[in-house]
């Protein structure tokens, strides 16, 4: 059974409900060791002093901050623990917004909190009103010794805080180049714009994320399965595939004809999409080479 990572207090104005912060993620990574390649033992990482070559033991190792190259000053641990918040343990909502206020690019990573002990009214309270005025709650959630901007928000019988992101950690759009102004400035006919919209209707589907899996780590995962059968006979690392060739760009499209054709495959039918027939745009490139085929391992 997952443990809590921290027990404490949920407060919004004078009322505190009692909870448990949970994990909202599971890590599904796979994870690799760094080998000697010839005789396959791990490889150790040592911390050494960079002029001297000596290793360095963790006693006489202090953190510091690079303010010029070549220059630095030394952080304390007690510089560190004045700097940390003063409350610990708890999650502090400030304020309610517009549950579509907020830009999804500031939402980072999901906690589930849960109610503790003949908590459950103040919990199922500030879920339900939440629900009602259609807002989330904006807080200050302290996780260790770090404080982090966060999101509460009401999920079916939960209630999810979302960690976020600061502004100043958020790139503005702006500072890229990209085609603004109306489709008509970008000779879009009203024929490719509403052959573009039937199609994205044609291939419009209910949202079902059990529909989508991480396609590399399954086949990654059976290649390993396959590696660890193979164990004890003479095996060779997966060559990866030649990379692919993209031919020359050019900026003559037919629009027309590419939605025509997308929306010919399509059978003019609605319905769910497969994640993997997703339509890909083609616009400004002239058709990838076929990628060369993995050479079988010995």
């Amino acid at each position: 059974m997952a443990r809590p990572i921290w027990t404490g207090n949920l407060s919004f104005g004078l009322l505190n409900v009692p909870v448990s912060l949970m994990s909202g993620t599971r890590g599904t990574d796979l994870s690799f060791r760094m080998l000697d390649a010839r005789d396959r033992k791990p490889i150790r990482f040592e911390r050494v002093n960079a002029d001297t070559g000596e290793e360095v033991p963790w006693k006489d190792i202090v953190k510091a901050f690079e303010y010029d190259k070549g220059s630095y000053v030394v952080i304390e641990k007690e510089d560190i623990a004045s700097a940390a918040p003063e409350t610990h343990e708890s999650v502090e909502i400030e304020t309610f917004v517009d549950a579509d206020a907020i830009d999804v690019r500031f939402f980072e990573k999901p906690y589930v909190l849960v109610p503790g002990k003949r908590a459950e009214k103040g919990y199922v309270l500030l879920r339900e009103t939440l629900k009602k005025a259609k807002k989330i709650g904006v807080a200050r959630v302290v996780i260790r010794t770090r404080e982090y901007l966060s999101a509460v928000m009401p999920l079916g019988d939960a209630l999810v805080l979302v960690l976020m992101r600061y502004p100043q950690e958020l790139v503005d759009p702006g500072e890229y180049k990209l085609p603004g102004g109306k489709a008509s400035a970008y000779r879009i006919a009203p024929k490719e714009l509403a052959m573009a919209t039937e199609l994205v209707d044609s291939m419009a589907s209910a949202w079902q994320p059990d529909d989508y899996h991480d396609e590399f780590r399954n086949r990654l995962s059976e290649i390993i399965r396959k590696r660890i059968k193979q164990k004890g006979k003479t095996t060779k690392v997966l060559e990866a595939a030649d990379e692919v060739e993209e031919g020359t760009a050019t900026n003559v499209v037919d629009f027309v004809a590419l939605l025509q054709k997308s929306l010919g495959e399509k059978g003019g039918k609605t319905g769910k999409t497969a994640p993997r027939q997703t339509a890909k745009a083609t616009a400004g490139k002239a058709p990838a080479k076929k990628a060369a085929k993995p050479r079988k391992s010995a």
